[in-house]
Formats: C-alpha cells, sequence, structure tokens
C-alpha cells in the first residue's frame, strides 16, 4: 500500500490487515514508508517492510519488493490503489507465480491494473464500473469495507456551549470533502454548532469562510484525532457534505456508532445510505438542502433516532468485521493458485 500519509482507504487498509492478521492468516503488510503507520501495525502485529514506492524514477521499490515475496511466498498478493498495482503489477508481468488482486477504492484509470488477475471494487456500483470499462465480469468482484465498533464510547468534549446542538464531521479539509458547502449550511442553521475532525490543505480557507459568514464561533476545527468514537458519541448529528467520496468509510463508522447520518448524494453514500431509513440524502454542492435536513432531524428526535438505529443495524449485517472478513477469506481462498503440495 502507497497511500497517504491518512485517509480512509488508509485507515482500512490498517485494519483489514491487523485483522486478518487476529485471525490467524498470514499476512505480509508492505507499505511506503512511514513511521506512524508500520507503529500502528506492529502494535497490531505485523512486521510491516517500509518501501520508498515513489515515483517512475524509484528505482530501488521494485527489486526489494520483489526481493521480500520472493522470501514471503504468497498465494495471493493484494495491491491497494494505484501506485501500489503499478509496482506489483511490474513484478507479477516478470513471471510471479501468485495471484494478484488490485483492490480499488475508487473510480481509477484500469490502465495501473492490466496486469491484475482480479479487481475489487468496495461498492456493488464500482463493481459495475469497473465492468463497464471493458473488464471481463468474471474477473470483477465486491468486497465491503468494514468499520471498528465504535458502540460504547465515552463522549468526547465537543466545544459546543451548553444545550446547542453538536454537528459533527471529519475527513481531510479537501475540496472533494465538502466542508465549505456544510459551512454555508451551518450558516443557516442558528443556535447549532459544528466541530470538523481532520486536517489539510483547505483549513485556512474554510477558517476564512467561517469567518467571512459570520460563524467562526459556531466552528470548531478539531485537527486530525485518533478518538473517532468518542467524537461521534459526543455528536448529535453526523454529517457527510462530500462532492466526491466512492464509499465513505466515515458513513460506516457513523452507523456503528448509532448516530443519525446526513450525507450529499454521490457515488458512495448514495450506493450505502437507504434514503429516509438508514440516512438522509442532500443533492451535492447545495447547502440549503444540506441545512433544512439536518433542521428536520433536529426538529424530530424520534424520527433522528429510528434513523441511527437503522443505520446501527445496517453497519451490524453488512460492514461488521466479521462479516466483511470472511467474505475476504473466501475470495483469497478461491483466487489463489493451486498448491503443488509435492
Amino acid at each position: 500500500m502507497a497511500g497517504a500519509r491518512v485517509g480512509g482507504a488508509e485507515a482500512f487498509y490498517e485494519r483489514l490487515t491487523t485483522a486478518q492478521h487476529a485471525a490467524g492468516e498470514a499476512v505480509l503488510a508492505v507499505i511506503r514508508a512511514e513511521p506512524a503507520r508500520a507503529a500502528r501495525l506492529r502494535a497490531g502485529g505485523l512486521a510491516p517492510v517500509e518501501l520508498p514506492l515513489g515515483g517512475y524514477f524509484d528505482l530501488r521499490s521494485g527489486p526489494a519488493l520483489r526481493a521480500a515475496l520472493a522470501g514471503f511466498r504468497p498465494d495471493v498478493v493484494v495491491a491497494w490503489a494505484n501506485r501500489a498495482s503499478r509496482f506489483a503489477g511490474a513484478v507479477k508481468w516478470r513471471g510471479a507465480p501468485w495471484t494478484l488482486v488490485g483492490r480499488m477504492g475508487g473510480y481509477y484509470d484500469l490502465k495501473y491494473y492490466r496486469h491484475c488477475d482480479h479487481v475489487v471494487g468496495n461498492t456493488e456500483d464500482l463493481r459495475s464500473w469497473i465492468i463497464g470499462q471493458g473488464w471481463p465480469a468474471a474477473r470483477a468482484h465486491h468486497l465491503p469495507n468494514f468499520a471498528a465498533d465504535l458502540a460504547g464510547a465515552i463522549p468526547a468534549p465537543l466545544p459546543a456551549p451548553p444545550g446547542v446542538p453538536k454537528l459533527l464531521a471529519l475527513g481531510r479539509l479537501h475540496p472533494n470533502k465538502g466542508f465549505d458547502i456544510l459551512l454555508r449550511a451551518l450558516a443557516l442553521l442558528p443556535g447549532t454548532h459544528l466541530s470538523i475532525g481532520g486536517e489539510g490543505p483547505e483549513r485556512a480557507a474554510l477558517e476564512r469562510l467561517a469567518q467571512d459568514l459570520g460563524i467562526a464561533s459556531r466552528v470548531g476545527f478539531l485537527g486530525w484525532r485518533q478518538d473517532v468514537g468518542a467524537l461521534l458519541a459526543g455528536c448529535d448529528l453526523f454529517i457527510c457534505p462530500s462532492r466526491h467520496e466512492p464509499l465513505g468509510n466515515v458513513v460506516l463508522e457513523a452507523w456503528s456508532a448509532a448516530r443519525p447520518v446526513v450525507a450529499a448524494a454521490v457515488q458512495g453514500p448514495a450506493a450505502l445510505v437507504r434514503d429516509g431509513e438508514t440516512g438522509l440524502l442532500v443533492p451535492k454542492e447545495e447547502p440549503g438542502p444540506l441545512a433544512a435536513a439536518i433542521a428536520a432531524l433536529l426538529a424530530d428526535p424520534a424520527r433522528a433516532a429510528a434513523i441511527a438505529a437503522a443505520g446501527r443495524a445496517e453497519f451490524e449485517r453488512c460492514h461488521a468485521a466479521p462479516m466483511v472478513l470472511a467474505r475476504w477469506r473466501a475470495f483469497l481462498a478461491a483466487v489463489a493458485p493451486p498448491r503443488d503440495d509435492g
């Protein structure tokens, strides 16, 4: 996995590999050198191989990856997104005996996966899109993400005055996440407070926008936080205002914590949420409908509680760790090459 220092896809990689190891599976984690991630993987019992996994002029990572895999002798290699698939694909192209699976968490260019034997998407819609790009249906698969079960966490003290409804959003401060839209919606919701957990290049712009909208005193920028369960336990509503969200791990986390969800109807959340049952979906890029949906749930606590309970049930049915691990185990066994026991 050659992903960013932080992010939903990267966090799920850590959850999946450590959970597979805890379940007794033989796992070799190969990651872009990142001390914090390596420490978390080691805490989970893994011994990660750290490589540069850089651009096209990185001449070290290919041979080092080939050597690491030759020593481990895997049945299946899972390449996590584009760059990892490029490196693993180059090794596979040279005649490696294992099955190569490209794991896609978004609508990526399939050129990076041309040496893969199979590809996996984390939603049914993504699998359908992959097939629509010409990939053989028999070699395209859907395996959902799982989120940590965050139920029962002790609520974190969010920076809202007592008695004020507390909204929460989580994610990288990037234009794709639509936090500017949420700030504009907050301006239409007097008497509410918003906490945003995350960091990124848009922080200064978002802080300026909050000042310009006159809502700076009603917004708390929390930075990156590891206590997601506590943050969710401390809020009244969880908001996902993204412009682009291939899955929406944050929605799964909010479901696991039994928090009502309001989300923009983009790819991932629209595929996950049953509108009016497990959450509310609103048009993307539109602060007015977003504010109206938030206000409706704040005004109807019974409906908000029912939506939260339905989200929790959906998490338990489809996105809890045991079910997803079982699906991954069955998939990996099915695509592994036949063993030569002789």
